[in-house]
């Protein structure tokens, strides 16, 4: 959701030895350190499908708000369009690829684990770098968006003491919920997402008489093509961000897959129905459909109580997306203390719920610094820097099934080779449009947060070499448990 605004206000404005099992295939299980069962083998509850379900719908959209630009940059036709057809074209490869590589390597660190497997640690570093930096400045706009939106209903928490308050508060208690385990936060991600969605199945029901069809066809008058495709990629991107959390998945070879299906087919209808409801039953004009008009809208159909209720929904989705972004981001830090990227602190399990509590404490701090910031370049730089994860891990999908063809792939997209590279195709030629029309602050930006990258990777070695902190090792840090490929039981 407020990954959308932020670009919207943006557009204006060597590899490690590994001792392989029979089967080709490993998950990284880090034994005890203290309280840390890294790789996600610790005695915590695993997370099973509804809950998960829910994560990656947070992780990606949080409903539809936010879809709104679509609307306003091109009008309801190639809104309706765009949000039909792109799911085919971006988020299907994008989900696809993630439940391959998820299941074959169901580590935690997700990405950082693919490319390190496929290129080596420098690779896998930067890719860490590249989508943590992305991850965490997203997140920090969540605290301030809540902050907003309570501000409506309570105008004392607008400025001031009160909102650095709030956003504070706000901060704290979802680090605490995350901090309480996944399986609580997914949970909750369920309930938050039914209380999100639900303002608009009713909207969508009560506009079906009032519903109009040839509304649809109507187009903007002067069209921004870059508010347009920014809103339709980054409404319905960040599926592989569930990669994270593998290792804590139940029977991620089965889990995961379904989880996708299901999360990639609550999205993208989650988007179209209600801007079918909403524009074919409203005569409104595209230049109308700003951020949060949506709320607007359900209030011309059935009146203030929805629309209340929808800003309700909003604060709500907010809390959503905060906590999921939190989980994928700590889980990520964990994912690359196991792998000797960070130092084993990061790795460090909590006694009785078992969440990496120093990746959480320490990413709830960064984001929490970052929302009192405005940075409009450096969102669009962050988004930069997560096209450029994404080119890689296209690349590292692409070069395991080459390098690593014996490999046990418990879900396998089903195309051999020529198929896989025809799959990233299409998205990477669009990561590359989006990287193309960036502006040179955007460069500039991008380019000091990769040489930043490359400097921690560097450094990470110098600190090993001089004993400064503990590393996770290839001898200590990583043991392999077999997969069974045939029927997913990782």
């Amino acid at each position: 959701m407020a990954r959308e605004t932020h670009l919207a206000d943006a557009a204006a404005a060597s590899p490690k030895a590994k001792k392989p099992d029979a089967d080709g295939a490993a998950v990284a299980v880090v034994p005890d350190v203290g309280g840390s069962g890294g790789g996600g083998h610790g005695g915590g509850r695993k997370l099973s499908l509804v809950p998960l379900i829910f994560l990656i719908f947070f992780e990606v959209a949080g409903g539809p708000y936010g879809a709104e630009p679509a609307v306003q940059s091109a009008g309801p036709l190639y809104a309706l369009l765009g949000f039909l057809i792109f799911p085919f074209i971006w988020a299907i490869p994008e989900a696809l690829v993630t439940a391959e590589l998820s299941t074959a390597l169901p580590g935690n660190g997700g990405f950082v684990l693919w490319a390190d497997r496929a290129f080596g640690p420098l690779s896998g570093s930067l890719m860490g770098t590249w989508k943590y930096v992305s991850g965490a400045i997203n997140g920090a706009a969540f605290p301030a968006l809540c902050a907003d939106y309570l501000a409506r209903v309570v105008p004392a928490v607008a400025g001031g003491g009160p909102r650095v308050a709030t956003i504070v508060s706000f901060n704290v208690a979802l680090s605490f919920l995350n901090y309480t385990g996944l399986t609580v936060v997914g949970w909750t991600a369920v309930g938050l997402g039914l209380a999100s969605l639900s303002p608009f199945l009713l909207m969508s029901g009560i506009a079906l008489p009032k519903i109009r069809p040839h509304r649809w066809g109507a187009v903007a008058g002067e069209k921004d093509w870059k508010l347009f495709f920014n809103t339709l990629f980054w409404n319905l991107n960040y599926w592989d961000s569930v990669s994270t959390m593998a290792g804590e998945v139940e029977r991620p070879g089965k889990t995961l897959p379904k989880a996708l299906v299901s999360a990639v087919t609550m999205t993208s209808l989650g988007y179209l129905l209600p801007l079918m409801a909403a524009t074919g039953a409203i005569n409104a004009p595209p230049e109308d459909w700003g951020n949060g008009f949506f709320a607007d809208a359900a209030g011309m159909i059935a009146g203030k109580w929805l629309k209340y209720w929808i800003e309700v929904g909003a604060v709500l989705s907010s809390i959503g997306l905060y906590s999921a972004t939190l989980s994928s981001a700590a889980f990520q830090l964990l994912g690359m203390a196991d792998l000797g990227l960070l130092p084993r602190a990061f790795a460090v399990r909590a006694p009785v719920f078992n969440t990496p509590w120093v990746s959480i404490v320490c990413t709830s701090a960064i984001t929490l610094g970052m929302s009192f910031f405005s940075f409009n370049s450096i969102v669009a730089a962050a988004n930069f820097l997560y096209s450029l994860g994404m080119l890689l891990e296209f690349a590292a999908f692409i070069w395991l099934r080459i390098k690593r063809p014996e490999l046990a792939r418990p879900y396998r997209v089903p195309t051999r080779l020529p198929g896989a590279v025809a799959l990233c195709l299409v998205p990477s030629a669009f990561l590359v449009f989006v990287m193309a029309i960036a502006g040179w602050k955007v460069y500039a930006i991008s380019a000091a947060f990769t040489a930043a990258g490359v400097g921690v990777y560097y450094l990470m070695g110098f600190c090993k070499a001089r004993g400064w902190f503990k590393f996770s090792t290839a001898d200590e840090g990583t043991a392999y448990q077999r997969q069974d490929s045939r029927n997913g039981d990782v």
